[in-house]
């Protein structure tokens, strides 16, 4: 990974599949660099939970409402924040970025045989491992020109935070 210039408020949207330890990274990187962290889970409309915990993929239609309450929280945060969030599509990304431009991305990605046992492992979870696979299949990886961090997720999330910190060249920030 090459290191990016260091953002001037750290907005970070930490993206990937389900199961690929999107809020575990995200939150470690925010403790890190003592920011708040927002699982963007959390922002589904109950309608998008009850969905996807009954299997059924999100819309894009579905989508729209939650992906701007993502990017709002990311432009909202002045001091800065990490927001765990699939963001899949570049077209998600790119709403996204309509509120907030300056969003640092960190793409955490692997094997499809890793995420479906880390998927069938999670317990509580309402996102049921049979969607992973749709997930896959819909992932657009970050492209060149939007200068995303891309890591593996098959290390110690120590190591990927330690990655990600160092690609944005966030380290002196964060305090470790």
């Amino acid at each position: 990974m090459t290191p990016h210039p260091p953002p001037v408020v750290p907005r970070i949207l930490v993206m990937g599949v389900s199961a690929s330890g999107k809020s575990t990274v995200g939150e470690l990187v925010a403790q890190r660099l003592d920011l708040p962290f927002v699982d963007g889970d959390d922002l589904h409309p109950e309608a998008n939970v009850e969905k996807m915990r009954s299997g059924i993929p999100l819309t894009d239609e579905d989508r729209w409402p939650w992906l701007d309450a993502v990017g709002r929280v990311l432009q909202e945060h002045e001091h800065g924040v990490v927001v765990a969030c699939s963001a899949l599509r570049r077209s998600y990304r790119d709403r996204i970025r309509r509120h907030a431009p300056e969003v640092c991305i960190v793409h955490l990605h692997g094997t499809p045989e890793l995420l479906a046992s880390r998927a069938s492992d999670r317990e509580g979870h309402f996102m049921p491992p049979r969607l992973l696979e749709s997930q896959i299949e819909t992932l657009e990886v970050p492209g060149d020109d939007e200068d995303a961090v891309i890591t593996n997720v098959a290390r110690p999330v120590t190591d990927i935070a330690d990655a990600v910190l160092d690609a944005l060249d966030l380290n002196a920030v964060g305090g470790r």
